[in-house]
């Protein structure tokens, strides 16, 4: 099937791909560039130089990139970090503004507050959130607000403590909303857009379904509901998001899986189209993308299909603005696919034939 076939349409221009790689000698930004004309992928310049990027971030304004430094394997090993790449607006060439410790070992999520104003980032082996004040050419000005979870569960041995996995702002701009693995919970913080400040509030936390494990999760357009994808469990979750009250109440738990699937699964990345008509979660195991229709009024999830992702391992992807394609990144095979996507019915097609990359645990689409 060919890009055409699958719906897209035929003035989408070409995009710029930005990929984390991690792991010995394979700590690097690679830049890319898709050609929707010649359904090719091609190098876009030299690999920058990176310390484990494992996720990334855009600024606003499209301006800036920031990665986190996943560094540190245990909660008493030392912080890792975060880095502002300035992005050359001819080019897409990334040079880097500065970095500033993360606070909390082991950084694998960052997040950037819609007014470009305050950077979150998630610490997993330090089980740890902060905030960071941004300066106006981008950079990362200085830490504005930290906090150290407690606690967790003992679940299939895994550590017991607690595991900061994903950190983000609710749609309204009034809570930031933490996914904790260690702690099987949704943790909510009242946040001050003025100083970045993050308070204690009540309720405190959200408990999901022991040994779950929340990994990522994103919010609807009109910010009514929220879905967490659970990496232990592979289910992704529904949940009714009250963003007057900072509440969420739960509605749905689905499998990410297919109904014939066996055999060990870690699920992975989740993410709305931009038209809000379908979801899609990755699954490493069954290395497969569950695409799911989204009811526009309940929220609740029908599970449609699950499209192979033509590699091993795919623990991220992303949608471009328009909803015409997805990007995956296949850690275990050292490939990125580019899909069309179908907004008619969700479906995905691929677009380009699988392109080397070393190791890749991260693409973004630049703006």
């Amino acid at each position: 099937m060919t890009p055409a076939d699958a719906g897209v349409a035929p003035d989408v221009e070409d995009f710029r791909l930005i990929v984390g790689t991690r792991g010995p000698g394979k700590n690097h930004l690679h830049r890319l560039r898709f050609s929707v004309k010649s359904g090719r992928v091609c190098r876009d310049g030299e690999p920058t130089e990176a310390v484990n990027p494992s996720f990334g971030a855009f600024h606003p304004d499209g301006h800036v990139l920031y990665v986190v430094n996943e560094t540190g394997r245990s909660r008493s090993d030392p912080a890792g970090s975060v880095s502002a790449f300035a992005i050359d607006k001819g080019t897409g060439a990334l040079c880097l503004l500065n970095s500033l410790s993360s606070g909390g070992a082991a950084p694998c999520h960052v997040s950037i507050a819609p007014t470009g104003r305050h950077l979150f980032v998630a610490n997993y082996w330090g089980g740890s959130i902060a905030a960071f004040a941004i300066a106006p050419d981008g950079s990362l000005d200085s830490q504005v607000a930290f906090v150290q979870h407690e606690g967790g569960t003992r679940y299939r041995g895994r550590d017991p403590g607690p595991h900061a996995h994903a950190i983000g702002l609710d749609p309204s701009g009034r809570h930031v909303v933490v996914a904790d693995l260690g702690r099987d919970e949704m943790l909510l913080y009242t946040y001050d857009a003025t100083t970045g400040g993050l308070a204690a509030h009540e309720p405190a936390a959200f408990a999901l379904a022991p040994g779950a494990g929340p990994r990522h999760f994103t919010f609807d357009r009109d910010g009514r509901h929220a879905f967490v994808i659970n990496e232990l469990n592979s289910t992704l979750d529904v949940l009714a998001y009250d963003a007057a009250r900072g509440s969420l109440r739960p509605l749905q738990s689905l499998s990410t899986r297919a109904s014939n699937a066996g055999g060990e699964n870690a699920a992975a990345e989740v993410a709305l189209s931009p038209d809000g008509r379908h979801l899609y979660a990755s699954n490493r195991g069954d290395d497969t993308i569950a695409i799911c229709e989204v009811d526009q009024d309940s929220g609740l999830l029908r599970r449609l299909a699950h499209q192979p992702s033509l590699g091993r391992k795919p623990r991220h992807f992303a949608l471009d603005r328009e909803g015409s394609h997805l990007v995956v990144a296949n850690q275990g095979s050292d490939t990125i696919v580019v899909f069309a996507r179908d907004p008619s019915h969700g479906g995905l097609a691929p677009a380009a034939p699988p392109y080397a990359v070393p190791a890749p645990v991260w693409v973004g689409i630049a703006p």
